[in-house]
C-alpha cells in the first residue's frame, strides 16, 4: 500500500531537515532518533489533515458572517425613512442657503419620525405660573382655541407641511430660592404632568418635557421622567439658560451647557427607544445666546433622536432675526425652531410678533415653532 502523499511530502522535508542540520534536531543538539522521525513525521501529517478538515469550516463561518452582515444591512435600510424624500424636505427647509451649512449634516432617522414631515406648533408653560408662558395663563378650552388659530395661520402660510400640534410643559423648573436640596430648581407632582398630558389628549398632540435644572444636572433630573418619556408622543426639552455653574443662583446670569450633556441626553431617549421599540424622539435646546450652548459642532443626532436647536429670545423683528442669525444659523446642528413671545415681542418698537410667513423667510425655516 502506497503512503500518503502528504506523509511523503513530510518524510522529504524531515530529511531535509536533518540532513541539514547534520543528522541532529534543529535547536536542541540531540541526534534525531529513527522513532523520533517518524513521530514528527506522523504529527506533521495530523496537523495538515486537521488544518484541512478546519478550511471548509473557516470558509462556512465566513460565508454565515457576510450573510448575518447583509441582512443586518438591509434590516437598517428598511428602518430608515425613505431618504431621496427626506432630503428634498431637508433642502426645501435650507431654503436655498448657499454657504454649505444648511442642510445640516447629520444621520438619516429611522421611520416614524416626526420631522422634517411635519411643523410642530406648541404651546409653552407651567401650569402652576402665569407668568411662565401660555400653558398657565388660559383654561383648556380657551387654550385649544387660541393654539388652533395658531395651527391654521402656520397652515396657511406653508401648506405643503402638515402642522402637528403640541404642549410643552415645564416639568423642572428653575427657582428664585434654593429649596430643601440647595439644587435651586423644582420638580413638578405627577398630578400636574398628567393634567399636562391630558391637555394634550384634548387635542391629539404631542408632548414635550422641559427641564431646567438650576444647581442639579441632566443626568439626574431626566431619569425621574423617564416613564413619561417611554410613551410614544412624549419628547425631551433642555434649558441651558437655567443650567447654573460655580453656586450662581437661576436668574442671576445666563446658564450654560456643553454639548457633553446633550449628547448624554440624546443617548439617554436613544436607549429607551430601542429598548421600548418607540418612534424617534425629539429633543429641544433653548437658545439665545452662542455662549449658552458650548462645542456645539459635538452635538450628535441619532437615527433614533432628532435634535432642534430653538432660538428663545424675545424682543423687535429684527432683534430676534439676528439673534437666530448668530446663534442657529451659524451654528448648524440637525433642525431649528424659533420662539414668539405674545408679551416680550410687544416690548419694542414696532410693538407686534412676527408673521408665519416672516419666520419662514429665515434661512434655514424653522421646523419647531413655540408660543410663550
Amino acid at each position: 500500500m502506497k503512503a500518503p502523499k502528504s506523509l511523503l511530502i513530510a518524510s522529504a522535508l524531515l530529511a531535509l531537515l536533518a540532513a541539514a542540520c547534520g543528522g541532529r534536531a534543529p535547536g536542541n543538539g540531540k541526534p534525531l532518533s529513527h522513532r523520533d522521525s517518524i513521530r514528527i513525521v506522523h504529527k506533521a501529517h495530523r496537523d495538515s489533515v486537521r488544518a484541512l478538515r478546519r478550511m471548509p469550516e473557516a470558509y462556512r463561518d465566513s460565508l454565515k458572517a457576510a450573510r448575518e452582515e447583509a441582512a443586518r444591512l438591509e434590516a437598517l435600510r428598511k428602518r430608515l425613512v425613505d431618504t431621496l424624500e427626506y432630503r428634498a424636505l431637508m433642502d426645501s427647509l435650507a431654503n436655498g442657503d448657499t454657504s454649505g451649512r444648511w442642510p445640516a449634516k447629520a444621520p438619516y432617522p429611522y421611520r416614524g419620525a416626526i420631522l422634517p414631515y411635519h411643523r410642530v406648533v406648541a404651546y409653552y408653560g407651567n401650569l402652576y405660573s402665569k407668568q411662565m408662558g401660555v400653558l398657565g395663563e388660559y383654561p383648556p378650552d380657551t387654550l385649544w382655541m387660541k393654539l388652533r388659530r395658531e395651527m391654521a395661520a402656520w397652515q396657511a402660510a406653508d401648506p405643503s407641511t402638515p402642522v402637528m400640534p403640541a404642549i410643552h410643559y415645564i416639568v423642572t423648573t428653575a427657582q428664585g430660592w434654593p429649596g430643601r436640596d440647595s439644587l435651586w430648581r423644582l420638580r413638578m407632582p405627577r398630578k400636574q404632568i398628567d393634567s399636562a398630558l391630558a391637555i394634550a389628549a384634548m387635542g391629539d398632540a404631542i408632548v414635550f418635557l422641559d427641564i431646567q435644572v438650576g444647581l442639579s444636572n441632566v443626568q439626574a433630573e431626566v431619569p425621574v421622567i423617564e416613564e413619561y418619556l417611554k410613551l410614544p408622543h412624549v419628547h425631551l426639552a433642555i434649558d441651558p439658560e437655567f443650567m447654573m455653574h460655580n453656586g450662581k443662583r437661576p436668574g442671576s446670569v445666563i446658564g450654560s451647557m456643553d454639548a457633553t450633556q446633550i449628547n448624554w441626553c440624546a443617548k439617554y431617549l436613544q436607549r429607551i427607544v430601542q429598548e421600548n421599540k418607540l418612534p424617534p424622539k425629539m429633543l429641544v435646546i433653548h437658545r439665545f445666546t452662542s455662549a449658552m450652548v458650548k462645542n456645539s459642532s459635538a452635538i450628535q443626532p441619532l437615527p433614533e433622536v432628532q435634535i432642534i436647536m430653538d432660538m428663545d429670545g424675545w424682543g423687535a423683528p429684527k432683534l430676534k432675526r439676528s439673534t437666530y442669525n448668530w446663534c442657529i444659523y451659524r451654528e448648524p446642528v440637525q433642525f431649528t425652531g424659533f420662539k414668539l413671545f405674545y408679551k416680550n415681542d410687544l416690548k419694542q418698537e414696532p410693538h407686534r410678533m412676527m408673521t408665519p410667513a416672516e419666520v419662514l423667510e429665515l434661512k434655514p425655516k424653522p421646523i419647531y415653532i413655540q408660543y410663550q
